[in-house]
């Protein structure tokens, strides 16, 4: 099986609802928890919206429903697609890096907060927001919440701060890899759940053998995923050559720490 293809994407999903897993999204997954097998498919949209759109039509013709987290940057925001999302019956949610935007100053990046999920919420009513890991910026998105509240804009749930992680299975693809902590710099998560998954094809035989967990946050990049051809091996080069920089910087960070 060829990896981070339509094909293997569609595999995973008849996999997830042949054994019994229900669909939420991550407002639902908060607002009205459900016992037994439950996934939620959270898509980071940090660039080309137009896979998106394709996977969103895809999670649609399964029957199901995923949350979309999308950032305010030329590369990831174009408002027709967003549209198309929110009629399929998508969760739409702020992929926030204001403290990025802002340079580390946090009034500053409060003011583009509540200007951009304004922005976002003229397509849809935002209750949950995802922080983009911005991997290779000096700051912490995740920092702005060190002195406001998203709360306070009527937002119920961040899941990095939201979920249990000792009890949700937290599955990511931060560097075309499943899990690689070695290449992801913020897209982590503490919780007490472990499984070494090499590939997708090995995420759906755990799945199909009952070995994963019955709460799972499957959280995938739409940019990564094509048919095979030019723009999936432009990918695959360019993303390992992207994991070699993150690698460098998170064993620089690491040696700053220990000093």
């Amino acid at each position: 099986m060829m990896d981070f293809t339509i094909g293997t994407y569609k595999l995973l999903l008849a996999s997830l609802k042949k054994n019994g897993f229900t669909f939420q999204t991550f407002e639902d997954f908060l607002s009205v928890p459900l016992n037994g097998k439950v996934v939620v498919l959270r898509h980071d949209i940090d660039k080309r919206p137009q896979n998106a759109l394709r996977l969103a039509q895809i999670e649609h013709a399964f029957g199901v429903k995923a949350s979309y987290y999308i950032r305010i940057v030329k590369s990831a925001w174009n408002q027709d697609i967003v549209k198309k999302i929110v009629v399929l019956g998508h969760e739409l949610g702020y992929h926030y890096e204001d403290m990025t935007l802002a340079k580390g100053h946090d009034e500053k990046a409060w003011d583009l907060f509540k200007l951009h999920l304004a922005k976002v919420r003229e397509y849809y009513p935002v209750r949950t927001i995802c922080m983009h890991g911005s991997p290779l910026s000096r700051w912490d998105n995740r920092e702005l919440w060190k002195k406001y509240d998203y709360r306070q804009e009527s937002i119920i749930g961040e899941p990095y701060f939201d979920v249990d992680y000792l009890k949700v299975f937290y599955i990511t693809d931060t560097g075309r890899a499943w899990n690689n902590s070695g290449v992801s710099v913020r897209d982590k998560v503490i919780g007490g759940l472990q499984l070494d998954i090499k590939d997708t094809a090995q995420l759906i035989r755990l799945i199909n053998n009952g070995n994963v967990p019955e709460k799972l946050i499957i959280n995938t990049h739409p940019q990564r995923w094509f048919n095979f051809g030019f723009n999936w091996i432009k990918e695959l080069v360019y993303q390992n050559m992207k994991n070699l920089v993150k690698m460098v910087f998170l064993s620089y960070t690491h040696k700053r720490k220990a000093i």
